[in-house]
């Protein structure tokens, strides 16, 4: 994280899983962008409202017993 982010300021992620999902678990991940690589995994990528909201988003990744391969704040919304 920069110095001139705050940890609570809204930005666009790519979350990356182990295991397919389908588009139709967009609404479950908030509207996130659900999609499936070649390889077996899947990016999740979207606007993200602030910490507790990624945090909210792990926890659902968790509770499907998805393997978390990688967390990347791409863009920051200003």
């Amino acid at each position: 994280m920069s110095d001139d982010q705050e940890p609570d300021e809204r930005g666009v992620y790519r979350i990356e899983v182990s295991g397919v999902l389908g588009e139709e678990w967009s609404d479950w991940f908030d509207g996130l962008a659900i999609t499936p690589q070649a390889s077996g995994e899947t990016l999740l990528t979207g606007l993200v409202a602030d910490q507790a909201a990624l945090h909210g988003l792990l926890c659902k990744i968790r509770d499907l017993g998805l393997p978390l391969l990688s967390v990347n704040r791409v863009e920051s919304e200003t």
